[in-house]
């Protein structure tokens, strides 16, 4: 049976930990039915006393032993306010499988007794987790030193320049490196413990805890944070959003500088360096981001074949689009779609 300890404090994001608890938790579901009988639906988990939620599994026991620990066992209260009263001490629970430190506005001025907690007891962890800015705890603790890491999308630059002997990289919804994982914020969490469940148990398993839960099996690891289309928003003159609307609603159509000046009443020159001033990308790895993301959730979402799918994004041809999704991605799109077409979930 495989620890899960998930590590408390004041202002911590409730959903940062009660989203991976959760999934947990429905794993040890599904090992509780899986014991019984294959034709026995899963029950609800009830509390296990002083060891926290498990479930009442057969012969093998449930799948985790989920845990909760603070400094000293003090209840906390959440940054909504939420109050959590944890299962035990954090001087005193073993060593666990699984150490998940949850985000929140607790971490900007971290406690230094939780620090040097984490910093000698982290590395005994086979697999050390954090869920949004959970991972600026593990930085100060020493435990992210020289691993390529990422955080809610909103604090990556304030965790590179904090710890510059990390890489940062602000794209995906998770990344493991080595035996640790970063996840982005709140809900990535869900999807970071989907994948772990799934290394655990099996896709099958995953997939029942997800289908419980009401949400599809999990986005990839290096899905982006946030659409590309939002991350435009933050152009501040109406006819560059317009012409980022345009891109969004037309990928396959000119989408060269000179058009897309056009359509904003600029010169090709000025367009190009107002663009890139107020979006931070240049128009062209703009536009080749949005033509990506959607070609990715056209092949997520629809049963459109590939030589379709690269015409109406604006790919010109099956293998330019084939060049994009390895180079950004590092599978080609039927494979993307073979791993990662998510399986509606079912009630």
């Amino acid at each position: 049976m495989r620890t899960v300890l998930i590590v408390l404090f004041d202002e911590v994001q409730s959903l940062d930990v009660t989203g991976p608890l959760e999934v947990f938790a429905g794993a040890n579901r599904w090992q509780s039915a899986r014991n019984h009988s294959p034709a026995v639906p899963a029950v609800p988990a009830v509390p296990g006393g002083p060891d926290g939620p498990t479930a009442t599994g057969g012969p093998d026991g449930p799948a985790y032993r989920i845990r909760t620990a603070s400094l000293g066992g003090r209840p906390v209260r959440t940054s909504s306010g939420l109050r959590l009263t944890p299962d035990h001490d954090l001087a005193y629970p073993d060593d666990p499988d699984v150490l998940l430190v949850p985000g929140g506005q607790g971490t900007r001025d971290a406690d230094p007794d939780l620090v040097t907690w984490l910093r000698t007891h982290g590395p005994r962890a086979r697999r050390l987790v954090s869920v949004c800015t959970g991972a600026f705890l593990l930085a100060a603790a020493g435990l992210l030193d020289q691993r390529r890491v990422t955080t809610h999308w909103a604090y990556c630059a304030t965790l590179a320049t904090r710890f510059p002997e990390l890489t940062v990289d602000p794209d995906p919804i998770f990344v493991t490196d080595g035996n640790v994982t970063t996840s982005a914020g709140v809900t990535a969490g869900i999807d970071l413990a989907l994948a772990l469940a799934e290394d655990d148990l099996g896709r099958e398993a995953a997939l029942d805890i997800a289908r419980h839960l009401v949400v599809f099996l999990r986005r990839p690891a290096n899905q982006a944070q946030f659409s590309t289309q939002l991350a435009g928003q933050f152009a501040h003159r109406e006819p560059l959003r317009e012409v980022q609307r345009w891109i969004a609603d037309h990928p396959a159509a000119d989408l060269s500088v000179e058009a897309l000046a056009s359509r904003a009443s600029l010169s090709p020159r000025q367009f190009a360096r107002s663009f890139a001033e107020e979006v931070g990308m240049p128009p062209g790895r703009y536009v080749d981001r949005v033509r990506l993301e959607t070609a990715r959730r056209r092949m997520e979402d629809t049963a459109d074949g590939i030589e379709e799918t690269a015409r109406l994004c604006g790919y010109g041809t099956p293998e330019a689009m084939r060049r994009a999704f390895i180079r950004a991605l590092g599978v080609s799109p039927a494979e993307y779609r073979r791993r990662f077409r998510p399986v509606p979930a079912s009630i």
